[in-house]
């Protein structure tokens, strides 16, 4: 009865209204852009009073990709390591053509300043989480791809422009060392008749049979390169399919010329010379090839001691390795407990196993050196006893000889400069294409700017300037209703 003659009032709407947002917001509008400006100021000074103490960076990325590196080696098999970058040869030479500071301190001062962190992709590391949680240790990850960082103060008198040249001559230095050592021909390769000018007529057997050699090895190593993996074998199949499209030969057909040139060129002249014991002055001949032969001597006796030694060492190892066989069996035999046990003599037995094949290859390479010293003092001593014998004896028709020698020779070198042509133009397309992405940006060089970081701070100034300008704002109109 109560109830009906006093209803209960309805409950008023609580809901905030566009209005009552846009309302307050609208009479503190100068105070909100007030406080904006005034943190947009503040945030933009700080940033710039920090970037004044702050080290600017210069960034790029460098992808490394050539035969071996999927191992961590480099094509000779010698091992990868992306501080190579900055090795001080490096740094020196870039430096040296930028025509910067190639002081000791400035050159330690921009090492310290190169950063290189490799970029290991997200799908590789969920992949080695989970090779580990499966309890498993996972192989050996080398990232092919590293971030180059160049960190100098402010300070350091380089504007942007020079930071940026100096980072891409770095790399630059870099790449034209790894193709100086590993994708070019060797600087002394096709230098014999530089090394021949003004040499007596026997020199020239001595040095181009030697020549001739050295470059059918080369010719060889390049043809018959091979390696343990997969992809290394796919490299050699496409090596020896290589065919030049300068000079449209292979690296066989090359091996052939050399052996051509050597049967019929080479063989031509040193006949003559040999055949007729033929020297500008014979006893000055003697006496060099002697002195030659002291010096062979001194290195055989030499070899022969190192192969003396490693020969004994090799021995060794052998009657050691019996003995860490019988430690094993006797340790087997023997109970142990059930827990971890570090077993020694397998461990002595792997690091004698280990040193055994060391020393197996060392004595292989002594020997080899030992034959090699004998066989060529055994030429020279035919060299020398055919020289003895012309001793004293007048050549016939010596002008008419010298004169073919001669006519000989130029017609050798002119062979032999058109061997050496067609062998560095081979190998030069063959190293493009094998080499030539080796070592490359992915990533263009940059150096970050305070205009970029100015901005950013300013905005977020603003932005948080403006929030608290509205904050007042409600704050005021809720004081206001209140009273």
């Amino acid at each position: 009865m109560d109830s009906a003659q006093h209803p209960v009032p309805e409950d008023k709407d609580e809901s905030i209204s566009l209005r009552d947002l846009l309302v307050p917001l609208a009479r503190g509008l100068r105070q909100i852009v007030g406080l904006a400006l005034l943190g947009l100021v503040i945030a933009a000074v700080g940033s710039f009073l920090a970037a004044m103490f702050r080290p600017i960076t210069t960034s790029t990325r460098v992808v490394f990709s050539f035969p071996g590196f999927e191992r961590g080696e480099y094509p000779d098999r010698s091992k990868f390591q992306s501080d190579d970058l900055r090795a001080p040869s490096i740094i020196g030479e870039a430096l040296k053509r930028q025509k910067l500071d190639t002081s000791i301190a400035f050159q330690s001062k921009i090492r310290g300043g190169l950063g290189i962190e490799g970029v290991i992709p997200a799908n590789i590391v969920k992949e080695r989480d989970r090779i580990r949680l499966s309890g498993q240790t996972p192989p050996p990850y080398i990232p092919d791809e590293y971030v180059v960082t160049l960190s100098l103060p402010r300070s350091s008198l380089l504007n942007d422009a020079q930071r940026n040249s100096l980072l891409n001559e770095i790399v630059s230095v870099y790449r034209e060392k790894f193709n100086d050592t590993y994708a070019d021909v060797p600087e002394p390769f096709g230098n014999a008749f530089t090394t021949l000018r003004q040499a007596d007529f026997p020199e020239y057997q001595l040095i181009l049979d030697k020549e001739i050699e050295s470059i059918s090895s080369y010719l060889e190593q390049l043809l018959l390169q091979t390696g343990k993996e997969r992809d290394e074998t796919k490299r050699v199949e496409r090596q020896r399919s290589f065919r030049s499209p300068t000079t449209n030969l292979s690296f066989k057909d090359l091996l052939e010329q050399t052996q051509l040139f050597a049967q019929i060129r080479l063989n031509e002249t040193l006949g003559l010379i040999y055949q007729n014991g033929l020297s500008r002055d014979r006893s000055t001949a003697l006496v060099k090839m002697d002195y030659y032969l002291r010096v062979l001597d001194h290195q055989e006796r030499r070899a022969s001691e190192e192969e003396s030694l490693v020969r004994g060492l090799l021995t060794q190892s052998q009657e050691r390795s019996q003995n860490y066989v019988l430690g094993i069996k006797s340790q087997a035999a023997s109970p142990r407990s059930d827990g971890p046990i570090l077993d020694q003599g397998l461990v002595d037995s792997l690091l004698a196993n280990d040193a055994y094949n060391f020393l197996v290859r060392q004595t292989l390479q002594a020997g080899l050196r030992v034959k090699q010293i004998q066989s060529e003092k055994a030429r020279l001593m035919q060299l020398r006893e055919n020289m003895k014998s012309f001793l004293g004896r007048e050549i016939v028709d010596q002008v008419q000889l010298f004169a073919r020698v001669n006519k000989s020779l130029t017609d050798l070198e002119t062979s032999y400069q058109q061997l050496i042509t067609n062998i560095r133009n081979t190998h030069a397309d063959f190293a493009r294409q094998q080499y030539g992405d080796a070592i490359r940006l992915s990533a263009e060089i940059q150096t970050e700017g305070v205009l970029k970081s100015l901005a950013i701070a300013g905005f977020v100034g603003a932005l948080l300037g403006a929030g608290l300008g509205a904050a007042f704002a409600f704050l005021g109109a809720v004081g206001r209703k209140q009273a």
